[in-house]
């Protein structure tokens, strides 16, 4: 891509422009949420509806944990945009080295923690004596590997800040190509069943969370950050955080009403009564996460150039 053509932070953004820069995170971000999607279709098709019932029951739980990289990633792209508009390149790879390595720390505390309350979790939202088990196995698994997941939603934000959103796009599109891959090959063609399905998303989220770090491991050419000698400093990490909250409290309401619509029918189940609404619920509830990824990555990521113009 020429020089002109190639899109800058520091550019003047006109709306198709604004709109163009866009456009790579959004697709970013609706290729990330199609792991629960592919996941439920293999899962309900060839696992059995018990396996279906599990996966859909306990993944809002492991999704409010992996949202805290959504959240250190945006505010923290944000900050890191603003100090290199500031023209203090040092400090602003210094404080995404900083933020790189807190997400990995948070993510083995959260992963801890979300393992220790699994079981109580699961029976809060209302998992039965026959979903327990299958709710168990897939958490277990998933939060093993979440700080693959909340890295993934870290690099998702700062490939941005970077000027590399093409870049991010392909790491996106790889993972979700190969959680499709490898959701079909361990439960369409191996019939592992949850297990399968929970090794493919963890898998993809290596992809998409993990090759980076490789990426970012030393300078190159046209990219504005790498890793250095990060820069420890709790009130930036703070700042990162306070101003990333907000999309970490819109992905927590769409995960808790999620959580609270999965009990209540959970408890009708266990009344006895059918509950023929269950499936369209939660095929509308994936098209619902698709228009809310398209629009917040849209809305998270206008603000970068904002920033690096200050």
């Amino acid at each position: 891509m020429s020089k002109s053509n190639q899109i800058q932070l520091s550019d003047h953004f006109t709306t198709g422009r604004l709109l163009k820069f866009t456009a790579s995170p959004i697709i970013m971000m609706i290729f990330t949420s199609i792991y629960t999607i592919v996941d439920g279709f293999f899962v309900s098709n060839c696992a059995g509806k018990t396996a279906f019932t599990a996966l859909n029951l306990i993944y809002p739980y492991i999704q409010m944990l992996g949202c805290l990289g959504f959240m250190i990633g945006t505010g923290g792209s944000a900050l890191v945009a603003m100090t290199l508009g500031m023209g203090d390149e040092k400090r602003a790879n210094q404080l995404f080295s900083m933020l790189a390595v807190a997400t990995v720390g948070i993510g083995a505390i959260f992963s801890a923690i979300g393992l220790a309350l699994l079981r109580p979790v699961a029976l809060l939202l209302g998992a039965t004596p026959e979903l327990l088990p299958s709710c168990l196995l897939y958490g277990r698994i998933l939060l093993t590997f979440q700080t693959a997941f909340m890295l993934q939603y870290l690099f998702q934000s700062f490939f941005i800040a970077a000027e590399k959103p093409k870049l991010g796009l392909f790491f996106t599109v790889a993972a979700g190509a190969t959680n499709m891959v490898l959701d079909f090959v361990l439960v369409g063609v191996a019939g592992l069943g949850l297990a399968g399905a929970a090794s493919a998303t963890v898998i993809s989220q290596m992809v998409g969370g993990v090759a980076p770090i490789f990426y970012f491991a030393k300078r190159r050419p046209g990219c504005r950050l790498y890793f250095t000698k990060p820069l420890f400093s709790l009130r930036e990490l703070f700042k990162a955080c306070a101003n990333g909250i907000s999309e970490l409290m819109t992905n927590i309401s769409m995960s808790l009403v999620g959580a609270l619509y999965n009990h209540a029918a959970a408890q009708a189940v266990r009344r006895g009564r059918r509950c023929g609404l269950r499936r369209a619920y939660v095929c509308g509830l994936c098209v619902r996460g698709g228009v809310h990824r398209l629009f917040s990555g849209h809305s998270a990521h206008c603000q970068l150039p904002l920033r690096r113009g200050q």
